[in-house]
């Protein structure tokens, strides 16, 4: 069968870029900043991109280009350890469970942004009204069928998208990677003209260099870069496996980086300007308005649009329009990793394995369309994103350094125009993995401290360290399994 390829390294690196700048670049970053010291940050921030971020994103470039395969098979040829691959798509496979059920609840504030339905009372209107929350994670509550058709909605976009290959995934990318920096320029526009924007850009930049004597601080901002760039998922191998056999993947991986670092930076002027104005409004100060994640996109934000003094609707629906195609890309390009390392390993055709990678994950995420839905998707999120990705990502970085640092590095030089050397090396050989691990570390220390969020024990085991020891039992399974296809298929490594 002939491989796909991209229509071009544009196109390629669109996708990338579409799968690094998501919903955490709005709402994520812009707050990470503003709690480790505001201007002060970006200090650690582009050191982190300079001695992690882009290296291990070159990492794999390389591997998915060399290997022309997905993170399983990838990994198999390069050192007999397609466990390490499925970990990292295992990984994507839980956060895509619950991150298109966050799209879902995008897509229907689509429509309630018509006439902004929140009204006055956002914060009401999203816990109560639209997700119904329950009183803890054991009152689940019944289905909330608008949560639900959302998510039927947000998983036919994924499948439409990607059941044709990654042709057609170039064609939606030209749209969803410049749509949503146009409309983030809009509101840095519209939310400079607003009173108090320059109060709230005061609390987003004003630098606090005391804040870079914390280890905390620089911890952070690793693993804002680390998470920012959809590293350790399996995509970017996917995705590189695409490119065509001379493309220049060093390249490709400072463009990809650079932007997903632009945008970020960007969208907190987006934030923050609007923060201050929200807190102008209210007669408060700017921290007291301050949110990140969920609560900054449903709650705080809607808030300030309906306090608008004209446009209201009319910015809902950018609002609303420039999360879902910030977010879309992420979501599957999720799946597609999927998709590539189910292909490799049993040869079924594209539509096959996307029919699986959809479904799968759509049934997984029926318990958090539930009212105690909340509950259960910060908990796996918590836990997946700061034991699970970190543990892999270790794992990835050293298994590489041990096997194939030498054969990437020869590869990654002979196809691009700037060359790597032993800064490579010992980024991803020491610095990189031991700044994941001393992560793991202090997040694990903190959870045997206090329970995460008061949550009680029974559903931090069952949705917390359970989740994440099924995802690495599950990784070693599907790991022998492929192991032992390859070698009936006498697949060896690529030299």
């Amino acid at each position: 069968m002939e491989k796909e390829l991209w229509s071009s390294r544009g196109a390629f690196i669109m996708a990338a870029v579409g799968s690094a700048v998501g919903l955490g670049n709005l709402w994520r970053f812009p707050y990470v900043v503003y709690e480790n010291g505001g201007g002060a940050f970006l200090i650690p921030w582009v050191v982190a991109l300079v001695t992690a971020g882009i290296p291990l994103l070159m990492l794999e470039f390389a591997l998915g280009h060399m290997m022309r395969a997905g993170a399983p098979k990838s990994f198999h040829n390069i050192a007999r350890s397609s466990w390490v691959g499925w970990g990292c798509l295992l990984n994507g496979f839980v956060i895509v469970s619950y991150y298109a059920v966050v799209m879902g609840w995008v897509f229907v504030y689509l429509y309630y942004s018509i006439g902004v339905q929140w009204g006055d009372r956002a914060e009401e209107f999203f816990f109560k009204d639209f997700l119904g929350l329950s009183s803890g994670p054991g009152e689940l509550g019944g289905m909330r069928w608008p949560v639900l058709l959302g998510l039927v909605l947000t998983w036919i976009s994924i499948f439409l998208i990607i059941f044709k290959g990654v042709r057609v995934v170039g064609k939606v990318v030209a749209v969803t990677v410049p749509l949503p920096a146009l409309l983030i320029l809009l509101f840095v526009a519209r939310g400079m003209t607003l009173d108090g924007a320059l109060e709230g850009l005061k609390f987003y930049l004003k630098p606090d260099f005391s804040k870079l004597l914390d280890p905390k601080v620089w911890l952070a901002a690793y693993a804002q870069v680390f998470f920012s760039l959809s590293l350790a998922f399996g995509i970017m191998v996917a995705y590189a496996s695409y490119l065509h056999e001379r493309s220049d993947v060093v390249g490709s991986a400072i463009i990809t980086a650079a932007l997903d670092a632009g945008i970020s930076f960007v969208a907190g002027f987006a934030v923050f300007s609007v923060l201050g104005y929200l807190a102008f409004q209210k007669g408060v100060g700017v921290p007291e308005v301050v949110a990140g994640g969920p609560s900054l996109a449903f709650v705080t934000y809607p808030t300030a649009i309906k306090l608008l003094p004209f446009g209201a609707s009319f910015f809902g629906l950018c609002f609303f329009l420039m999360l879902l195609t910030l977010g879309i890309d992420s979501a599957f390009s999720l799946v597609e990793a999927f998709v590539a390392g189910v292909k490799d390993v049993w040869n079924i055709s594209r539509t096959k394995a996307t029919l699986i990678s959809c479904l799968l994950p759509m049934i997984g995420g029926l318990i958090f369309c539930t009212k105690g839905g909340l509950y259960w998707l910060d908990i796996v999120d918590h836990f997946i994103t700061n034991f699970g990705l970190t543990f892999f990502g270790a794992v990835e970085c050293l298994v590489v350094a041990l096997f194939g640092r030498r054969i990437l590095k020869e590869h990654m030089n002979r196809v691009s125009k700037i060359k790597v050397g032993k800064w490579w090396d010992f980024c991803i050989g020491v610095l990189t993995p031991l700044i994941l691990v001393i992560s793991i570390v202090m997040n694990l220390i903190e959870r045997i401290r206090k329970p995460y969020e008061g949550y009680p024990g029974w559903a931090l085991a069952l949705g917390g360290w359970g989740v994440v020891a099924l995802v690495i039992i599950a990784a070693l399974i599907l790991g022998y399994l492929s192991r032992r296809r390859f070698e009936r298929l006498n697949s060896g490594p690529v030299s």
